[in-house]
């Protein structure tokens, strides 16, 4: 299994959190929320289309509604692999940055 990438963390994340609500724009509003940082459209559905393709994410449409001209959502959810890749990605930093403080930086809290 390959290291997720920064991004790759942050969607899956997202999603995670998001539970049966993750879909394009609720996963774009979390991502903002935590990084404080804007991310297109574009960019947003080629990184999940990615996570798709390596098998971390899997997608369900939703109903057509009437608010979005008849359009379905496409959610999205973590299969049991991109659950594995964030627990072993949450491992590795954890290794990363044990044993290491503030103090290590020269930056005081």
């Amino acid at each position: 299994m390959d290291f997720l990438t920064l991004n790759e963390q942050i969607l899956l994340l997202a999603i995670l959190r998001l539970k049966d609500n993750a879909y394009g724009v609720t996963i774009r509003e979390k991502v903002v929320e935590v990084t404080k940082k804007k991310i297109v459209y574009g960019t947003l559905y080629n990184s999940l289309d990615k996570l798709v393709k390596k098998g971390y994410v899997i997608t369900t449409e939703g109903e057509p509604t009437h608010e979005r001209g008849g359009r379905r959502k496409i959610y999205y959810t973590l299969t049991r692999d991109g659950k594995l890749a964030l627990q072993k990605s949450k491992e590795l930093q954890t290794t990363l940055w044990e044993g290491l403080s503030d103090y290590a930086f020269g930056v005081e809290s």
